[in-house]
């Protein structure tokens, strides 16, 4: 086999099932061929002969490929499937992340989308409600009337 035939395994099997049916039929065609040169006097039966081991050595080729072929399109829709799945979890994402995104910070997002530029680090304070670690701290300085 060439090395062509493996650049995927859908390729690959119907590679193999292609010099399996040469093969196969270049067997029935030896094995008849034999029996053709032995009986010349009945020429046409055996044509037929060949024609239909020719036909049946088709048919199971067919089969095979069949079979390759539904065994393939049965990865394809499992991929398909999580393909689906993942595309649903990342909308799903996108949406939250839009939602809980500040006015300044989408502005930000679409400058950078029509410029193509990446973006850029984050160096102010967040603008969001303080954090409940913020909010628990005791105060440095007493609480009474200063002097």
């Amino acid at each position: 086999m060439n090395a062509s035939c493996y650049t995927v395994a859908m390729d690959l099997g119907v590679c193999q099932l292609r010099n399996f049916s040469i093969s196969f039929l270049s067997s029935l065609l030896s094995a008849e061929s034999s029996q053709l040169k032995l009986d010349s006097s009945s020429s046409g039966a055996s044509v037929v002969a060949i024609d239909n081991k020719i036909e049946q050595a088709m048919d199971l080729v067919k089969s095979h490929l069949m079979y390759a072929v539904r065994e393939e399109v049965e990865v394809l829709k499992e991929q398909i499937k999580e393909l689906i799945e993942r595309n649903s979890q990342l909308e799903q994402e996108n949406t939250l992340l839009k939602t809980l995104a500040s006015p300044e910070q989408m502005a930000q997002f679409q400058a950078q989308v029509q410029t193509g530029s990446p973006p850029a680090p984050q160096t102010a304070a967040p603008t969001g409600p303080p954090s409940t670690a913020a909010l628990a701290q005791p105060a440095s300085h007493s609480s009474g009337p200063s002097a």
